[in-house]
């Protein structure tokens, strides 16, 4: 089992691992320039992601220090505050869910209506997210997934899947030939 941590304001997302992996970039390289270099990603992608959260939060994340010795992109306290927030839930959910008793508490059904065998026809793969074409017979669905999750599953074109739809998304998993399925969450969201 896999669990996403979002850390949200008002229903609205404040931050989650992307966002948290862009923050350590920051603090660790002491620049907003050089921390897009290192995950390539663009500047003004960074700089907008940033300004939203800014938005959000009603407090700035990161300050700029330009000119003289000590120039440079640094976290904020309360930049720092969120991603100690962040990791605090992160570790809380994979204590809870990586202790293998605890998932004796845990059950979900599915029917037929929501489990759809299927074939993988094509995948086109980027840098973050992936498109996965599944032959339902007699339809083609195509599903979203981050790259990361696809390398995961170790789909590949002609394997055989199960498309999972939950109310809010679909969920791709894989038989993986041991005691189960490996699952992955197929929205593309951060």
């Amino acid at each position: 089992m896999r669990t996403k941590v979002w850390l949200t304001e008002d229903g609205k997302p404040i931050i989650g691992a992307g966002k948290v992996k862009l923050l350590k970039a920051i603090d660790e390289e002491r620049s907003l320039r050089k921390a897009c270099s290192t995950l390539g990603m663009s500047y003004k992608h960074a700089w907008l992601i940033l300004k939203k959260m800014n938005e959000r939060v009603g407090h700035e994340v990161v300050t700029t220090v330009r000119g003289g010795k000590g120039q440079g992109t640094f976290l904020t306290d309360y930049g720092k505050q969120l991603i100690g927030e962040y990791e605090e839930s992160r570790s809380f959910l994979d204590m809870t869910f990586g202790d293998e008793t605890s998932l004796e508490n845990i059950s979900f059904k599915l029917s037929a209506h929501n489990k759809l065998s299927g074939r993988v026809v094509y995948i086109e793969k980027g840098d973050l997210i992936s498109k996965v074409r599944i032959e339902i017979d007699p339809e083609v669905l195509t599903s979203i997934i981050t790259s990361d999750m696809l390398d995961r599953l170790d789909v590949q074109e002609g394997d055989e899947v199960f498309a999972i739809i939950k109310s809010t998304e679909v969920v791709l998993a894989k038989a993986d030939g041991k005691a189960g399925m490996k699952s992955g969450t197929v929205d593309g969201g951060e």
